[in-house]
């Protein structure tokens, strides 16, 4: 255990999880791409609507963080939409979400994840987090809407991909890719 203490921080955190969600959206993102086209695009009673819904919804809500990171303006009235773009547009959006948070947090040190971010929530009122929160929370709601993606695989009778933080940590997890 000491060992593994000794090597733990708010960095390597910050730097593991974000890898991870890349890792866990693309088994996700592999397994919607199998699933009948209509069931993707169907409209349900599920958490934000359905399968391309809810991915829409990662995809603005990434955004709507990264801007609040880089102190620009986003432009979004909404967390939601309801005309998603196509799966293959937002595959590649998710994609280059993850790939920025990843560089993001590369970028990152204790001093600047300690650091206060001041923000508007969307739906109104005004908010601040540190940047490691922020990032903890972009990584900790993909999580949570992957775990929405999963249960509609099972109403459909498909099973989805294992995709548990010590799934990764054991088939893909690099340590000094977060040092």
């Amino acid at each position: 255990m000491k060992q593994i203490a000794e090597k733990s921080s708010a960095t390597r955190t910050v730097r593991m999880l974000t890898r991870y969600n890349r890792w866990a959206n693309e088994l996700v993102l592999k397994a919607i791409a199998e699933l009948p086209s209509e069931e993707v695009y169907k409209k349900r009673s599920a958490a934000l609507g359905g399968i391309i819904f809810t991915l829409a919804h990662v995809d603005i809500v990434d955004r709507i963080w990264k801007a609040h990171l880089t102190g620009v303006a986003h432009g979004y009235n909404s967390r939601t939409t309801n005309t998603p773009e196509s799966l293959e547009i937002l595959t590649q959006k998710l994609r280059e979400m993850a790939d920025w948070y990843i560089d993001y947090a590369d970028t990152t040190n204790e001093t600047l994840l300690n650091e206060v971010v001041k923000f508007d929530f969307v739906d109104g009122g005004s908010g601040e987090m540190t940047r490691g929160d922020i990032l903890l929370h972009v990584c900790n709601h993909k999580t949570l809407h992957r775990g929405h993606l999963g249960n509609m695989f099972y109403q459909l009778g498909f099973r989805p991909p294992s995709i548990d933080l010590p799934v990764y940590m054991r088939d893909a997890f690099n340590i000094r890719q977060s040092e």
